[in-house]
């Protein structure tokens, strides 16, 4: 299971109490955090700006002057974010008007929770594309069986935004920082990613990780590693230590990983 930190935040905006609080607990069984339950705009833009948000999930009828609409596209002004609408409003009118604020989804009410998560499955997948040139951003992986404590990746995409990385584990996405990724060690055609306290096995080369994460700080010290340069906690002219583990820095990258640093 991810850990909180890894989990990703949703924010619930609706007005009927027992819709959202039926809404949250499926959606925490699925893996998700919901980081707040909000009735009306001013209560939505207050969890949205003290909590890190990545996925809102918004009803159109709501508490308040401020319509569910109106509400999204204030805080699309404050931070662009997926948007799923779930609403009993299907008229063209309510349609076109919501198409404004470009969301990722509508779901009409009486909404079935498996459609709210292929949904934020898929909202997350193409705001990640959308947010990046080319749509460059995402890496097919294989599912496949390992020993040991290391978790393996589903068969999904590695998803990367902003600051960020989206795993696909069991039901739901696993968030994880990008300034949490300690190294990464090739394993034959996998890839372990190391954090403090997981790790995941990811199958795909190291080279193509590289290519497809954008993150300066992931430095290629061997063949088969990389490592966070802001992790790093030692290092010898032939190995770094991160978290304690040692890593070797291989001849022919030695010099390329000095260039990180400035000698005085």
């Amino acid at each position: 299971m991810p850990t909180e930190q890894e989990k990703i935040n949703i924010l619930v905006v609706e007005d009927e109490a027992i819709v959202a609080m039926d809404l949250a607990q499926g959606l925490e069984r699925d893996g998700y955090a919901v980081a707040g339950i909000a009735d009306c705009a001013e209560e939505a833009l207050q969890i949205f700006g003290q909590q890190p948000i990545d996925i809102v999930l918004m009803d159109i009828h709501i508490a308040g002057k401020k319509d569910g609409i109106e509400t999204a596209a204030e805080l699309m002004r404050v931070r662009r974010v997926p948007l799923i609408y779930l609403t009993a409003f299907t008229d063209a009118g309510t349609i076109e008007k919501a198409k404004h604020t470009y969301p990722s989804a509508y779901l009409a009410k009486p909404y079935h929770l498996t459609n709210v998560r292929i949904a934020i499955e898929l909202a997350i997948s193409n705001f990640a594309v959308a947010r990046q040139p080319g749509g460059g951003k995402v890496v097919p992986l294989e599912s496949h069986g390992t020993q040991g404590a290391v978790e393996p990746a589903d068969k999904e995409a590695i998803l990367q935004m902003n600051d960020c990385i989206f795993v696909k584990s069991n039901y739901a996405f696993v968030k994880i920082r990008l300034p949490d990724i300690l190294y990464l060690a090739a394993e034959n055609n996998h890839v372990r990613l190391a954090t403090a306290d997981r790790q995941l096995l990811l199958r795909m080369s190291l080279g193509l990780l590289l290519e497809k994460i954008d993150f300066k700080p992931l430095v290629r010290i061997h063949r088969s590693f990389a490592v966070n340069m802001n992790a790093i906690q030692s290092f010898t002219d032939q190995e770094v230590t991160i978290n304690k583990t040692p890593l070797p820095i291989g001849r022919s990258y030695k010099e390329e990983f000095l260039k990180n640093f400035d000698f005085r």
